[in-house]
């Protein structure tokens, strides 16, 4: 055993202190915390340190008010007290950019917090076990932890426990979306749904007045039984229905903000070309032609470009097209066509764009828009819009994610 103080928080579940010169990683902590740990794995850099107890609190630290904490590795940040966070992930997103790019940003004034900190999650992803229960699994391993309720899911969202029983086994996981007619459940079997699968999700559709509708989906087949889609408002008078196992934010209220903040930022106006990758249901794409852009929506899910295409056929929006294929074979080509936007957004997944951000530079577009929920990759792949003649002009983040590590930000770089 021995004591050392957190100093610091990582992009990640864990405080930092430091133990005979040697950097030591411990979960379930905050700045200011003295505590005692159990060093249990040791790397060549830093070490991971079990908390057993804490001596003495930070001025920040809570006792999480969820009741499956620390077991349930979901919160990994419930630890600390709201206001904390924020300014923690500010000063996280300012550390990376001053090591990546050189650049001094305000972390005191970089994050905007979300509205509240519990009950925002409008749709939640849980394992569930043998006996029919569902959880999340501890940090860092497999060992599940089952849970009644969930603290940052939305208060409307409810465990399907009757459709997890009658699956059994065949279920891994279980994910509830809220939606305007009901909760919507998507069940990942571990093969295409059977028969009495889809019986039985038809019988809970038609009896429980809570859930709208379940989606079985099992090696690669996708089984609907009622109304298993959702309602979605991107901006005040723009709204998208999508299909409820479709990709989309979780705290909505934020997404609104995120929305309103990447429309600033591409400063766009009637006839304006522009590129969205990563498009998914037009969560950007769609404010954009709202507004007379001429749009190129690219995503590599089907089902998302459907919805986008029925979204802006139905809004009205003739000036907006969408194409299912890869991002990057998207972008060469439009290069090859000579195709020159005035603006490229580009939301992807955690893992960044590394391979297609000489291609988007090649197009040339004044402005790119670049939405990322992983700031060291997002600064990685910044660097190679510097080194081809962009600038940053602004980076706003959001919480989108209380309790949690994780921050949205967005940049708005510009050609020189």
């Amino acid at each position: 055993m021995a004591q050392l103080e957190i100093s610091a928080m990582t992009f990640g579940p864990f405080g930092v202190g430091r133990l005979e010169g040697k950097t030591v990683m411990v979960a379930n902590t905050g700045p200011g915390d003295l505590v005692e740990v159990e060093v249990v794995s040791q790397r060549r850099d830093y070490a991971i340190g079990r908390l057993k107890q804490v001596i003495h609190a930070g001025p920040a630290s809570r006792r999480p008010p969820c009741r499956f904490l620390p077991r349930c590795g979901g919160c990994d940040w419930q630890q600390i007290e709201y206001s904390a966070q924020v300014r923690l992930k500010g000063e996280l997103v300012a550390a990376e950019f001053r090591r990546g790019l050189g650049l001094e940003l305000d972390a005191a004034n970089l994050v905007e917090a979300a509205p509240a900190e519990f009950g925002y999650r409008s749709r939640i992803r849980l394992k569930t076990g043998a006996d029919g229960r569902m959880g999340f699994y501890e940090l860092g391993s497999n060992s599940f932890v089952p849970i009644e309720n969930c603290m940052v899911a939305v208060p409307t969202l409810q465990l399907p426990d009757e459709l997890v029983r009658l699956l059994g086994r065949r279920c891994a996981e279980i994910e509830l979306v809220a939606g305007d007619r009901g909760q919507v459940i998507i069940a990942y079997l571990e093969s295409a749904p059977r028969a009495a699968e889809t019986a039985c999700a038809q019988r809970i559709v038609e009896s429980d007045p809570v859930t709208a509708g379940i989606v079985l989906r099992g090696s690669g087949i996708r089984q609907v039984v009622g109304n298993a889609s959702i309602t979605l408002r991107l901006e005040p008078g723009c709204e998208v229905e999508a299909e409820a196992d479709l990709f989309t934010q979780v705290n909505r209220e934020q997404n609104l903000k995120l929305v309103a903040a990447v429309m600033e930022m591409a400063e766009l106006g009637d006839g304006s070309i522009v590129l969205d990758l990563f498009c998914g249901a037009g969560n950007f794409s769609l404010p954009a032609a709202r507004r007379g852009a001429a749009v190129t929506g690219v995503d590599t899910d089907e089902l998302a470009v459907a919805a986008a295409r029925r979204n802006a056929v139905r809004c009205g929006f003739r000036s907006a097209q969408f194409l299912a294929m890869r991002a990057a074979e998207t972008a060469r080509f439009l290069t090859r066509a000579r195709y020159r936007p005035a603006a490229v957004i580009i939301d992807p997944p955690r893992t960044g764009a590394a391979n297609l951000m000489d291609v988007i530079a090649r197009l040339q577009a004044r402005r790119v828009v670049y939405v990322s929920c992983d700031h060291p990759t997002l600064v990685r792949d910044l660097r190679t819009l510097f080194a081809r003649g962009y600038q940053i002009a602004r980076v706003q983040a959001f919480d989108f994610f209380p309790n949690t590590h994780h921050v949205e930000v967005v940049v708005e770089a510009l050609l020189t």
